[in-house]
């Protein structure tokens, strides 16, 4: 049996429903080997970040080294960073590894509002990380900040889909989940577009989606998968987990993780 192991670069969170938590949760349930090299400790829950302590730049490198020279991942992905330091050290690292089939979950505001990425670092994740990525994946908010335009129908999706692929040259999953009246998401790449449709589901409970949609697009193609079905199978995931409904905590709550049956037999 082959352990697909997959990296996740992120932030840990205290309550486990959101990164590193989730990305581990989500990879085993996929049928991956989750590592990870934590950017950040938060005291966090499901009503907000209290407190962040990020890692210190060299350390962050001294995890990914350490993961790279015994169990090199097979694909990576990449949520919260906090500041350029840590931005130029992970980006120095993935080339160094010359590590692929990377997913980039541009972590800027927890579902809770709360700003997860320092005052500057954003062009220096833009300048640094962006064109390293396989795949980025934001939301309408955060496409709305790298593009500096609204975003309020499925044509501007697709507008500013278009324009971060170009702009950064490499594929853009801009998320539909913030539209007002659908759930689809769109894929940009080399020009084109392609809309995947989703089942928006009638829940608060929504902490850590975007970890998990990432780090299952992640494990997918760290299976095998072709970027589009990494994507489409991504999206399934985190739609079974929805609807199961697990109802914890007093704000905007975590997803069930553990309650797909979502093992991937027929990995090419």
């Amino acid at each position: 049996m082959r352990g697909y192991p997959v990296l996740t670069i992120a932030g840990s969170d205290s309550s486990g429903g959101a990164g590193i938590q989730a990305d581990l949760k989500t990879m085993t349930m996929l049928g991956c080997y989750g590592m990870s090299a934590i950017t950040a400790l938060t005291a966090q829950n499901t009503t907000g970040v209290r407190e962040i302590h990020p890692v210190p730049a060299a350390f962050l490198q001294a995890q990914i080294a350490a993961v790279c020279e015994d169990i090199p991942p097979l694909a990576v992905k990449i949520g919260m960073v906090y500041d350029v330091p840590q931005i130029h050290a992970i980006a120095e690292m993935v080339q160094y590894y010359r590590l692929t089939k990377l997913v980039l979950d541009p972590v800027m505001i927890a579902t809770s509002g709360a700003s997860l990425l320092r005052s500057g670092a954003q062009k220096a994740l833009k300048e640094n990380l962006f064109s390293l990525a396989a795949l980025i994946t934001p939301n309408i908010p955060e496409a709305e900040v790298l593009t500096g335009t609204a975003i309020t129908s499925p044509e501007q999706m697709e507008q500013a889909a278009l324009q971060l692929s170009a702009q950064f040259r490499t594929a853009i999953l801009l998320k539909g989940g913030h539209a007002a009246a659908q759930c689809d998401d769109v894929l940009a790449k080399d020009g084109s577009c392609i809309w995947l449709h989703g089942e928006r589901v009638p829940t608060t409970d929504t902490h850590g989606t975007g970890c998990t949609l990432s780090s299952a697009i992640a494990s997918h193609l760290a299976l095998g998968f072709s970027l589009e079905e990494s994507v489409r199978r991504a999206k399934a995931y985190l739609t079974q987990a929805l609807q199961a409904g697990l109802h914890l905590g007093h704000g905007n709550g975590p997803i069930a993780h553990n309650a797909p049956s979502f093992f991937q037999k027929d990995a090419i």
